[in-house]
């Protein structure tokens, strides 16, 4: 069921317009529904949760030269996400988001860097870095008062 909610949202923040005109800038309201997972479930849980959701938004968003970004940038903000949950108390989830989405960021710049072979893609990584940690503290916070709400 999650996963479904993460796709719906997924392909309805497809028909937002660009914030910014910097490739890979986008809010990933998606992400609320991973990051409550991550301190909900079970890491194998969320992880085919969201290799599910993967692959089903390249293929309902008929994207799929964007699949191996944006797998790369999941599985890096999902490993991390994972080792943060050990030591980032459910208070702090904001936080281990932010993490989450930078580092999120760094897996996609790293697959441009070898797709592209050239590392001038990297001009983008600053911006990227930054819109990084504001939607990943609205996607964090979010998911903090989803999961308050739950634990009750």
């Amino acid at each position: 069921m999650l996963t479904a909610a993460a796709l719906i949202i997924f392909i309805v923040e497809l028909r937002f317009p660009d914030i910014i005109p910097v490739p890979g800038v986008k809010l990933g309201l998606a992400n609320i529904i991973t990051v409550y997972a991550v301190y909900r479930f079970s890491g194998r849980e969320v992880f085919l949760m969201v290799l599910t959701r993967v692959i089903l938004g390249a293929i309902f968003s008929t994207n799929f030269s964007a699949l191996i970004y944006s797998f790369a940038g999941a599985m890096c903000c999902l490993g991390g996400m994972l080792l943060l949950r050990r030591v980032v108390p459910v208070k702090y989830i904001w936080l281990c988001s932010i993490i989450g989405a930078m580092l999120h960021n760094t897996g996609q710049m790293a697959v441009a860097v070898i797709a592209l072979r050239s590392f001038a893609v990297t001009v983008y990584y600053p911006v990227l870095i930054v819109a990084g940690c504001i939607a990943g503290a609205f996607t964090g916070i979010c998911a903090q008062l989803i999961l308050k709400r739950d634990i009750k």
